[in-house]
């Protein structure tokens, strides 16, 4: 027993308290059976155990505050800051296209884009959801974009995302007046592209403008585009996007913790895009795209392409492709339905046949053949051969394309008349008579560009083809025959061109071995672009004139006689290439005028349009009677 004041503590032999009694032995406390107290619990042991978990938790506490403070402090301020600030990114007004002419062809109208920052919109998930419902029923989306967004631009918590583009002015007065209630959501200004003509086969020359998307938005954000620019998909649009784009700017807003505005820290104005002039005479596109037009349906075809281009400085003139599109369904948004029945179409609208068609030539290629046999000293320009209807090697014939034949024959005359014997033998050879063979005539083709881009700056442009006996083994699993070769030397089997690479080989003879790149930028912010020529020295400038002549012949009196009454001189050449399976053939012409001194050269293809005299003639003599007469 102990006493402590006047109570009295009674101790079972184990040191626990039995019970409390005053100092006149009355219970004052007394413990429940089966109970303990607290003294009883905590022994030495437990103690230990207690401190050892405390220090251990202290010190867990204290290393991870290290770890934060120290060791990724910079980390963790840069994302303190990042959500104490705002960069809103300015949109630059893009640069103006115009045509030769002074012809506007792209311009810009003012537009709204409205915007979510992922860092600025509510916490707690059910408020998000409410929000989510009243911006996409206001701005007049699913809400299931919204959720996409966030996904797709997570990494990018603070950037401003286009939630909906091209909001004109009175709908976006509304807007701006309910979004201030929407946290996270903002209304900017932009602008949206137009293309005031309405000449739509220049849709696929200027090509179009269009949002970018997540994959664009990694590819290009070092070049410092974000989620909320535009950018050019297709065409000048695409192939020019650095001088039309601009420099950017951007505002720099300090913000509080629910991403309200609380003060501008920094402005910096964007740039303008810089203006640019075309080669394209806008006008002169518009009647070939028009009589084109007329031509295909007059023979019954749905696809044709035009190249017109200066010979001298490689200015492209026109680009005509059918079937078209119009490029501002594009810059405004396509719908789906829209551009499901595009690209469903066989007709292929968005294809820009011109420069991406590859085709058989026919007889467009001669003229290179034969300057080739005269280069390499086959033939001269006095070598002749009879013929009589075609050639016969075994079992195969290879025919004239005039029953009963040509006669007497040389060089001059073969291309004026398209005598195909002429080409077989300068080509294969036959009998004792040694030809080009496939191998220097592909090598002769590719000094003409044949085989390769031309290099014009738009996108897309296609290669072409060139055969060669270790591709046809390859591929086919079949040997070079004589008659592949004859095949080439007219333009037909495997060989493959599309009309630019036509035109600019066209352009190299006209000019007497003069290679210029065709292009269709002429000037930025009204400065001239300087135009680089190359003269080609591998080429003989006689075998040149002797097969200019032979085209001057072709007009005045072979296959291209619709031609010899222009007010202009005019040399050319016509084909008719095999289309696959049993469509008519391809109508072909490509030529130069004025023959003395050339300053367009012209390639016409109108697929499927039958006999070049049917077609392809008839309207390249509309053409060069506009440009030389009504221009």
């Amino acid at each position: 027993m102990s006493r402590k004041g006047s109570k009295l503590f009674v101790l079972q032999e184990d040191g626990m308290f039995d019970k409390l009694v005053d100092r006149h032995g009355v219970t004052v406390f007394e413990p429940l059976p089966n109970t303990r107290c607290i003294g009883s619990v905590i022994t030495q042991k437990r103690l230990h155990i207690a401190l050892a978990i405390f220090f251990l938790t202290l010190f867990l506490f204290l290393g991870r505050s290290i770890q934060l403070q120290i060791f990724q402090g910079n980390h963790f301020l840069a994302l303190a800051e990042s959500n104490r600030y705002r960069i809103e990114h300015l949109i630059p007004q893009r640069g103006l296209i115009y045509d030769r002419n002074g012809i506007l062809l792209a311009e810009n109208i003012p537009s709204f884009i409205l915007t979510m920052t992922i860092a600025d919109l509510p916490k707690d998930v059910n408020e998000r959801y409410t929000l989510f419902n009243k911006v996409s029923e206001m701005a007049g989306i699913q809400r299931t974009d919204l959720d996409l967004l966030m996904t797709q631009f997570s990494n990018t918590p603070t950037e401003a995302v286009p939630v909906k583009r091209n909001i004109l002015f009175e709908r976006a007065m509304q807007l701006a007046i309910e979004v201030k209630n929407f946290p996270g959501f903002h209304l900017q200004t932009s602008t949206l592209r137009r293309y005031p003509q309405t000449i739509t086969s220049l849709s696929h020359v200027l090509g179009y403008t269009g949002k970018m998307t997540s994959e664009d938005v990694t590819k290009w954000s070092e070049q410092g585009y974000r989620p909320i620019d535009t950018i050019g998909k297709t065409g000048v649009e695409l192939s020019d996007e650095s001088l039309l784009r601009g420099k950017s700017g951007e505002i720099i807003t300090e913000v509080d913790a629910r991403g309200k505005e609380l003060s501008v820290i920094s402005r910096a104005d964007p740039v303008v895009g810089a203006n640019i002039t075309l080669t394209i005479d806008s006008e002169f596109q518009k009647f070939i795209q028009t009589r084109l037009t007329t031509t295909m349906q007059a023979v019954g075809s749905t696809r044709g392409s035009v190249v017109a281009l200066n010979p001298q400085n490689g200015e492209v003139y026109a680009l005509v492709s059918l079937p078209t599109f119009d490029n501002n369904l594009f810059a405004q948004g396509i719908e789906e339905d829209t551009y499901q029945k595009l690209t469903s179409d066989p007709d292929q609208p968005l294809f820009f046949r011109a420069l991406a068609g590859e085709f058989p030539s026919g007889s467009t290629l001669k003229p290179i053949i034969a300057y080739a046999a005269l280069a390499e000293g086959i033939i001269s320009e006095r070598t002749s051969f009879l013929s009589t209807g075609g050639l016969r090697i075994n079992e195969w014939f290879f025919p004239d394309w005039k029953s009963g034949g040509h006669g007497i024959t040389d060089v001059r005359k073969a291309i004026a008349e398209s005598v195909n014997t002429f080409f077989y033998i300068i080509g294969g050879g036959f009998d004792e008579w040694i030809g080009l063979g496939v191998d220097r005539i592909t090598n002769y083709a590719s000094r003409f560009g044949f085989g390769k881009p031309t290099g014009i700056d738009l996108p897309s442009e296609a290669d072409g083809f060139l055969p060669s006996k270790e591709w046809k083994e390859e591929v086919k699993g079949e040997r070079w025959y004589v008659g592949d070769t004859y095949h080439l030397a007219i333009g037909q089997g495997d060989f493959l061109t599309t009309p630019i690479q036509m035109a600019h080989a066209t352009g190299v003879i006209a000019n007497n071995g003069l290679d210029v790149r065709p292009h269709v930028l002429e000037k930025i912010n009204d400065v001239p672009l300087e135009t680089s020529t190359t003269t080609l020295e591998s080429l003989d400038s006689y075998s040149l004139s002797v097969v200019r002549h032979g085209m001057r012949r072709a007009v005045t009196d072979g296959s291209a006689r619709l031609l010899s009454i222009l007010p202009v001189s005019v040399a050319g050449k016509t084909g008719t290439a095999q289309a696959p399976g049993h469509e008519k053939y391809h109508s072909w012409f490509t030529g130069f005028a004025p023959y003395e001194n050339s300053e367009i050269a012209l390639t016409i293809i109108i697929e499927n349009g039958g006999e070049s005299t049917d077609a392809a003639v008839p309207l390249a003599r509309e053409i060069f009677y506009w440009w030389f007469t009504e221009r």
